[in-house]
């Protein structure tokens, strides 16, 4: 059976959240401390104490870990909800990176990890960083990875340069990809290969060389070029088993791809407001211009694509619901909702005329943040490939 009905509950969620972000978080947009590099952590930590006291942070975590273990669905819903500013996800702690790395370490991590790296990033306390992206190729192709991790029998040593690494200035949960190489003199090595690290920010070894300029501005702590010399972590540091590292990556990346959607599609929906707004009290040629095909077309295709993205994201959040990976149909959600509501953004500036490359409006930052929403998480040409390949497959 089909069923596109929301729960009574969820839809009144959904709307408690979208009153929560327009009232309590928009406001904040022209704040200072919104930089060019993203809101620094004062902002931050300003907005989750908004998000806690209306007991709106971090509600997709696991029921046994403090959250409401929301359903992929339910993510989908609550997440556009939030989306509805670029900061309310910041505010309720379900923004990248900290949403994907607090579902990975809450999947992988031993006890003891999650005591001491996950329960402070689901409380709000402090953030993480998903350190794997290299100046010398290592992101949409890891297996480019060029850091590396020996281990002597009790420690692990770490080398290796990382860049475009979202919120390392500042993060305290550092989660570090890493090629662990063979030990032949060890008895009973351990598996080498890809390898997934836990640290914490500050240790001696991990140097922020600096934050990257970038035209996207929505992520706290910008993007960082990241250099590890000699990092000395415990054997205790290991995250889940050696040699893994880009299995755990696809458990990862699989949920993020679709939370980015389900996020920048209630940052679109807001676009689309403030063009539809706009459409029907600015005048041109002796009338309001939505009222000119020209426009009222641009605006009607913004409505279809809105629909099909939301659809898209369901349905692929429904199938992990199901127990399946989905991963073919979340790479498809992923390409087609970033290029798709990239061209609503880019209409909304167009319905906007000049107004719309200012900040007059947020659709401005809306849409240099939705082009980079193209990008990561796998650009859209690495998916189409990917999926061009089980298509050939099947």
């Amino acid at each position: 059976m089909i069923d596109f009905s929301l729960p009574e509950d969820l839809a009144a969620e959904r709307d408690r959240i979208r009153r929560f972000v327009v009232d309590k978080i928009v406001p904040y947009e022209r704040d200072p401390r919104l930089t060019s590099h993203g809101p620094n952590d004062e902002l931050r930590q300003e907005l989750v104490e908004l998000a806690r006291a209306e007991k709106l942070l971090t509600v997709q975590a696991p029921e046994e870990l403090g959250g409401r273990g929301l359903t992929h669905v339910e993510q989908a819903v609550v997440y556009e909800a939030a989306g509805w500013s670029t900061l309310g996800p910041v505010a309720m702690n379900c923004a990248a990176p900290d949403e994907g790395n607090m579902f990975l370490l809450s999947k992988v991590a031993n006890p003891e990890q999650t005591d001491r790296y996950l329960m402070p990033v689901i409380n709000g306390h402090q953030r993480s960083v998903f350190a794997m992206t290299e100046p010398g190729g290592a992101g949409s192709d890891p297996g480019q990875l060029a850091t590396t991790a020996t281990f002597d029998g009790e420690n692990f040593t770490i080398n290796g340069r990382k860049w475009l690494i979202t919120g390392a200035d500042g993060a305290k949960t550092w989660i570090i990809m890493a090629k662990l190489e063979a030990n032949p003199h060890l008895d009973g090595p351990i598996p080498e290969g890809p390898t997934l690290f836990l640290a914490e920010g500050g240790t001696p070894g991990i140097t922020i060389e600096r934050t990257m300029n970038t035209m996207d501005r929505n992520y706290v702590g910008g993007h960082g070029v990241v250099n590890f010399e000699n990092l000395v972590l415990p054997a205790e540091s290991l995250l889940g088993e050696s040699g893994q590292a880009l299995r755990y990556a696809q458990l990862r990346l699989a949920p993020a791809r679709l939370t980015h959607c389900m996020r920048w599609l209630g940052a679109a929906e807001r676009a689309q407001s403030i063009a539809v707004e706009h459409a029907k009290t600015r005048t041109a040629f002796g009338k309001p211009i939505g009222e000119h095909e020209g426009v009222s077309f641009m605006l009607a295709d913004n409505e279809i694509a809105l629909h099909q993205c939301r659809l898209t994201i369901w349905h692929a959040c429904w199938l992990m619901d199901q127990g399946h990976k989905a991963r073919h149909e979340s790479s498809m959600a992923k390409s087609y909702v970033s290029e798709e509501l990239f061209k609503v953004a880019d209409r909304c500036v167009q319905v906007l005329g000049g107004i719309g490359i200012s900040d007059e409006t947020v659709v401005e930052m809306i849409f240099r943040d939705m082009r980079a929403f193209r990008l990561y998480d796998g650009p859209t040409e690495v998916h189409k490939w990917a999926i061009g390949r089980k298509v050939l497959r099947d």
